[in-house]
């Protein structure tokens, strides 16, 4: 899984628990997965390609080239 260039953003891991909160079988192991994607961005004047999520594309924080 990549991890956002930028802000570093990445995988989040935890617990996910039914809805019936039973002791035993009610709960697993997840991981929720951030939207990374590997675009080519506009760097000190050069092209690069990097992993960048899609909040720091939205907000500015980086060029598409």
């Amino acid at each position: 899984m990549a991890k956002c260039d930028v802000c570093g953003k990445g995988a989040l891991f935890g617990r996910q628990i039914s809805i019936t909160r039973s002791q035993v079988s009610g709960r697993a192991n997840r991981e929720w997965k951030s939207n990374v994607k590997s675009v080519k961005i506009k760097q000190d004047g050069s092209v690069k390609r990097m992993h960048v999520c899609t909040a720091c594309l939205r907000s500015g924080k980086v060029e598409r080239a």
